[in-house]
């Protein structure tokens, strides 16, 4: 069942129309706002220069904000493989959230069937791989958090909305903390590049590595947000290359 979705016109796009086939990720944010209309007034000011294609309320109404085949300005700086500046190839959707900045509280059971909801449609609407349902933070690890790790990426996967690991959770817990020697820590980081996280150039290498495992961790581990890579965080992106 689709979503019912109101028309709420923003004039932040670009006027260019693309192929359908260019569409090749969906980007979830949240607004990081704690005034729901301020957000979404804030995505419909031409002065602004931000907007998104679907803002989903806390009640779980949806918004179309921008047509889908038209570039929403949503992502910023971002990359994903070999794919940068991922507002060309994406669709955005904002959730109601007031983020890490303010008092980041749990998304509404409303909002994450809508959420669903619309993932299922977009999904077979403009035949997005699993893998390319993403985060904020996945595509722009260094600037942002959302939307977090209070999102149910796992829930989303369940439904084959999203990518999750298939590992169990008891036995994978036991891992947790074990330290990686240099050759295991080296191909944490090379596994992080191949699920498609940004590569770390060499200089101030360790922090940018921390903030890249932070945005992994957010996605894939998200009781436990620490920056430090051990043996859970090794089996978790072996087992998501293998799916």
């Amino acid at each position: 069942m689709w979503p019912k979705i109101s028309l709420n016109y923003s004039p932040n796009f670009n006027p260019r129309k693309r192929s359908k086939k260019n569409i090749k990720f969906i980007i979830l944010h949240y607004t990081g706002m704690n005034n729901q209309l301020s957000a979404i007034n804030r995505l419909c000011n031409i002065k602004s220069k931000v907007s998104a294609h679907y803002f989903i309320k806390k009640n779980g109404f949806v918004l179309n904000l921008v047509p889908p085949l038209y570039e929403a300005w949503h992502a910023g700086k971002s990359s994903w493989k070999n794919f940068k500046s991922l507002n060309r190839y994406s669709i955005g959707v904002e959730i109601q959230n007031s983020g890490h900045n303010n008092k980041y509280e749990n998304f509404s059971r409303k909002q994450i069937i809508s959420t669903k909801k619309l993932l299922e449609y977009l999904i077979k609407k403009y035949n997005v791989n699993l893998k390319n349902v993403l985060g904020h933070s996945d595509i722009s690890p260094d600037r942002k958090k959302d939307p977090g790790e209070k999102f149910p990426w796992k829930e989303l996967a369940k439904s084959k909305l999203s990518l999750w690991h298939n590992l169990d959770e008891k036995k994978l817990k036991k891992k947790r903390l074990v330290k990686l020697n240099l050759f295991e820590e080296s191909n944490f980081v090379k596994n992080l590049n191949k699920i498609g996280y940004h590569k770390i150039s060499k200089k101030n290498f360790n922090p940018q590595k921390r903030i890249l495992i932070k945005a992994f961790q957010r996605r894939f581990r998200q009781d436990l947000i620490n920056g430090i890579s051990d043996q859970e965080c090794l089996e978790i992106s072996k087992n998501l290359l293998k799916s």
